[in-house]
């Protein structure tokens, strides 16, 4: 079956979903890291930054990163550090804006905005003369990832990808991170896009009349910014053409997605089901781990970062690579043992 229970055991002493998001985000220390930058101008004059490391022989992985994210990002951080270790070429993609320069445009980039991740995945392909080995996303560029796969079916240039606390359907993120205490990561982000819009627009003319201090949702934000700036007909329309989850059946690569059911940014029902997935496709689903957690280890001084190791093990061989045990009974009527408790 496309839907297994992942093998992953939470650190005792990070019980709850909101530990498993916050410890790496907030305390785990960053490894240092050698880049080298480089800038792909794109047709429309704007231009996207790849960040690049490892062996220049060793099989490419393309790293998209999520909301606002950066090769210091802890998810980012610690598979540009493990990848090139292992032996792997690695080009993370900054989203426009996010290598800490303002693109050119008024337009920035979204969660369905999969037109420059095919640009540069064409160029990677042209330029290295064959397929990609593998393209990673997380949250938000996992979206991106598995939107683009969807649309391009079997001419992706890839040979494998793996999409890590995906938001499936971005209307239930939005109504998700508007409720209790994922409230929280939902202030942090917009204080850092509202921050990043102003400064933007200091130095180009704005075409929205739009006061972003009084945007204090993401629906609010998407309806009066992203929605217009990319050509949307309002936040319905973008969240609705820009959801991942209705391009699962066109993907025609081997792909590994990976999910805990307790993830504070989405609801549980949000997770695909298994006959919404290609046959190429496999969800590991864990009953805990947050968003884009999935920390384990005996102790805190000693925590082990599982996504790391699944996603090197899924880049170096597509089939499954661990025995865990298959979901029993349909995809839609989960077993508990996946619930996250309440």
């Amino acid at each position: 079956m496309p839907v297994r229970r992942a093998d992953f055991v939470p650190a005792w002493w990070l019980p709850g979903p909101h530990l498993q998001t916050l410890w790496p985000s907030l305390l785990r220390r960053r490894p240092p890291l050698t880049l080298e930058r480089q800038r792909l101008e794109l047709a429309d004059g704007d231009f996207v930054d790849l960040s690049w490391s490892g062996p220049a022989d060793g099989p490419l992985v393309l790293v998209l990163h999520g909301l606002e994210g950066s090769p210091r990002s802890h998810y980012a951080a610690g598979l540009l550090d493990l990848l090139p270790r292992s032996g792997y070429r690695t080009c993370l993609l900054h989203f426009r804006g996010c290598s800490g320069e303002p693109n050119r445009l008024p337009r920035s980039y979204h969660s369905g905005d999969t037109g420059d991740l095919d640009t540069v995945a064409r160029h990677l392909h042209a330029t290295h003369g064959r397929h990609i080995h593998a393209a990673v996303g997380f949250s938000l560029g996992g979206n991106v990832l598995l939107k683009w796969l969807g649309e391009v079916g079997g001419e992706a240039p890839v040979e494998r990808a793996a999409a890590v606390s995906v938001p499936y359907v971005l209307d239930d993120a939005a109504r998700r991170l508007h409720l209790g205490l994922s409230r929280f990561y939902e202030r942090h982000l917009l204080h850092g896009l509202r921050e990043k819009f102003r400064a933007k627009f200091r130095h180009m003319p704005c075409p929205l009349a739009v006061d972003v201090a009084r945007l204090k949702s993401f629906r609010r934000f998407d309806d009066r910014v992203t929605a217009p700036l990319h050509g949307f007909d309002g936040v319905d329309d973008y969240y609705g053409r820009s959801s991942s989850r209705q391009y699962l059946r066109g993907i025609q690569v081997p792909t590994l997605l990976l999910h805990a059911a307790d993830d504070p940014f989405m609801f549980p029902h949000t997770v695909p089901v298994a006959e919404e997935l290609a046959a190429c496709v496999e969800l590991e689903l864990a009953p805990h781990g947050g968003h884009v957690g999935f920390v384990a280890g005996r102790w805190p001084w000693s925590a082990e970062y599982w996504l790391e190791r699944r996603i090197l093990d899924w880049l170096a061989a597509p089939e499954r690579t661990r025995a865990a045990p298959e979901v029993a009974g349909r995809a839609r009527d989960r077993s508990d043992a996946l619930q996250p408790r309440r």
